[in-house]
C-alpha cells in the first residue's frame, strides 16, 4: 500500500533536510545578520529554561532542569553553575543587540540564586557546591555591573556587593596546602575537596581582577597577583602559558602530579582576568607579557585551522561531559571582552572569532527528536554543515556567544565606578559567615533541596577524580 503524505508534512521534511545541509544563514560582515542569527539562537537556548514565556521549566528561578545526565547524553539536565553562566550570556546578548526580551528573567535568576545571605551560596546547592560554581554566578553578577545592567532596588542584592561577598568567602578558604590556592569543592565533605584546580582559582583570579578595575581598590589586584604567581609556581600555568586542569592533594600528594588536560574555559578565565589586570596597571609590561603569552598559546591550542575546538573531548564526543559542551562559550566571550581592556589583542582575536562564528552557524543544522526545527547547534564547528548529533544549552550558548562576539568593536565600553558604573558595593560582604566553610551551621536540607542539581556534583566529582571520563590530549599540546 502506498504511503500517504500531506503537503505540509512534505514541506516540513524538505525544510528540515535543508537546514541539515546549510545550517543557519549568517553574513558575518553584516551587523543586522549577526543580530538576527543570535536572536534565533538565544530563543532556542532559552526554551530549555522557559518553553513558555514566564513559565520556568524547573519551577525554580535561575535553575535549569535536572538531574544532570551521564557523559555524552545531552538535554537530560544541567548543573547549577551552567545556569549562572547562561544568564551571564543573556546579559551579553542584551549588551550586543539591545534586545531586552530576557532581561526580566535574567534579573530574577541572578537575584534569586544569590540566596538569603546574598553570597551565591544557597542552602539547596551545598551538597554539590564548588568554588568554581559559586564563582560563575559571581562573574555573571560582575558582568551585570560592568555592562550597566538593571540595578537592584535598595534592600535587594547589589551586583558588586554580591561579587565582593563571593570574593571574601573564597579568600578565607585559601589554605597552605600546595602553598596556597583554592580547592575545587567548597566544603570538606564533598568529593573533589582534595583537588586543587585551575577553574576554581581562575574564577577567583577573574573576579579579583575585575573588582580591582571596577572599584579602583588595589587590594583586589594584590590577591589576583598572588593567585597568578601561585598558578605558575605550582605548575598549573607552565612557561609556555599552557593552563592545566589541576592536581590532587590527598595523602601528601601536594599538587605534585598535575593532570595536564587542557580545557578552553581554563585558558579563557585567566585571559579575561589578565586583561583586566593589564587595564588596571595601565598597560604594564609584565601583564602585557603574560596576556600576550596566554593569548598566543590559547589560539595555538584551541583554534586549529582558525576554528574553536575543545581539544580534550571533541575528537570523540562520547567523552564530552555536559559541562564540556559549553566551554567554548566562555572562551569566546572572554576573548572578545578582553579586547576592550587590551586593544592590542584585536588583530589576533577577531580573525579566529570570525572564522569560528561562521563555522558555528553552519553547525546549527540539527533536528533532535525533542526540537526538530532543523537549526539546533552542535559542538563540532569544524564539521561544517554536517550536524554532529548533539544539542543542548551549552551548544546553543557557545554558538550565540561566538557569533555575537563579532560585534565587540562597536559595543560600548565596560563601566567602572569612575566611568559611570552605578552598582553599589559592600567591601565587607561575605565576611564572618561560618556557613562558607562549616556545613554544620547550615539548616537541614529538605527532600526537595536534595533533588536539586547540586547534589549530583559530588557524583561527577568522584568520576572525574577516578579518571573515567577524561581522555588524553593529542601529542604536542603540552
Amino acid at each position: 500500500m502506498m504511503a500517504r503524505f500531506s503537503l505540509s508534512a512534505l514541506v516540513l521534511a524538505l525544510s528540515v533536510w535543508n537546514y541539515g545541509v546549510a545550517g543557519i544563514d549568517l553574513d558575518i560582515e553584516s551587523e543586522d545578520s549577526i543580530k538576527s542569527v543570535v536572536k534565533t539562537i538565544a530563543a532556542d537556548m532559552f526554551q530549555y529554561y522557559s518553553a513558555t514565556p514566564g513559565v520556568i521549566i524547573s519551577n525554580i528561578p535561575g535553575q535549569l532542569p535536572g538531574p544532570p545526565p551521564t557523559p555524552a547524553v545531552t538535554n537530560a539536565g544541567y548543573f547549577w553553575w551552567e545556569a549562572g553562566a547562561m544568564f551571564g550570556a543573556l546579559i551579553d546578548y542584551w549588551y550586543y543587540t539591545g534586545d531586552e526580551t530576557y532581561n526580566n528573567a535574567t534579573f530574577e535568576a541572578l537575584q534569586h540564586q544569590a540566596g538569603p545571605k546574598h553570597n551565591y551560596f544557597p542552602d539547596n546547592q551545598t551538597l554539590g557546591m564548588g568554588n568554581d560554581d559559586q564563582g560563575f554566578w559571581a562573574m555573571s553578577a560582575m558582568t551585570a555591573a560592568e555592562l550597566g545592567f538593571r540595578d537592584a532596588d535598595d534592600g535587594e542584592p547589589q551586583w558588586v556587593a554580591l561579587v565582593q561577598a563571593v570574593y571574601n568567602m573564597q579568600l578565607a578558604k585559601i589554605d597552605d596546602v600546595c602553598n596556597g590556592g583554592l580547592r575545587w569543592q567548597a566544603l570538606e565533605f564533598l568529593n573533589g575537596f582534595d583537588y586543587k584546580n585551575s577553574i576554581s582559582n581562575g574564577c577567583f583570579f577573574n573576579i579579583a581582577s575585575r573588582l580591582a578595575l571596577y572599584t579602583g581598590n588595589s587590594s583586589y589586584a594584590d590577591e589576583a597577583e598572588v593567585i597568578w604567581q601561585w598558578m605558575e609556581g605550582v605548575g598549573f600555568i607552565d612557561p609556555k602559558y599552557n593552563v592545566f586542569d589541576g592536581a590532587g592533594v590527598k595523602n601528601g600528594a601536594n599538587c605534585t602530579e598535575i593532570y595536564k588536560a587542557q580545557f578552553s574555559y581554563n585558558a579563557g578565565v585567566f585571559l579575561h582576568g589578565a586583561a583586566a589586570m593589564y587595564k588596571f596597571t595601565n598597560g604594564s609590561a609584565i601583564w602585557q607579557t603574560r596576556l600576550q603569552g596566554l593569548l598566543t598559546q590559547t589560539i595555538a591550542i584551541f583554534f586549529p585551522d582558525g576554528i574553536c575546538y575543545e581539544v580534550a573531548c571533541e575528537k570523540a564526543l562520547v567523552h564530552c561531559t555536559i559541562d564540556m559542551l559549553s566551554y567554548k562559550a566562555y572562551l569566546t566571550r572572554w576573548m572578545a571582552a578582553s579586547t576592550k581592556w587590551a586593544p592590542f589583542m584585536l588583530d589576533s582575536v577577531m580573525p579566529v572569532l570570525k572564522t569560528s562564528a561562521v563555522a558555528a552557524a553552519k553547525q546549527c543544522s540539527g533536528s533532535p527528536a525533542d526540537r526538530p526545527n532543523g537549526r539546533m547547534c552542535g559542538l563540532s564547528w569544524s564539521e561544517g554543515e554536517v550536524w554532529d548529533g548533539t544539542s543542548g544549552v551549552g551548544q546553543e550558548m557557545a554558538a550565540m556567544q561566538v557569533i555575537q562576539a563579532n560585534l565587540i568593536q562597536s559595543a560600548r565600553e565596560p563601566l567602572t565606578n569612575a566611568t559611570g558604573g552605578t552598582s553599589k558595593g559592600d567591601p565587607g560582604a561575605g565576611t564572618g559567615d561560618p556557613a562558607g566553610t562549616d556545613p554544620t551551621v547550615l539548616e537541614p536540607l529538605t527532600t526537595g533541596d536534595k533533588a536539586g542539581a547540586g547534589i549530583l556534583t559530588a557524583v561527577v566529582a568522584a568520576i572525574i577524580l577516578s579518571g573515567l571520563v577524561w581522555v588524553s590530549l593529542p601529542d604536542g599540546n603540552v
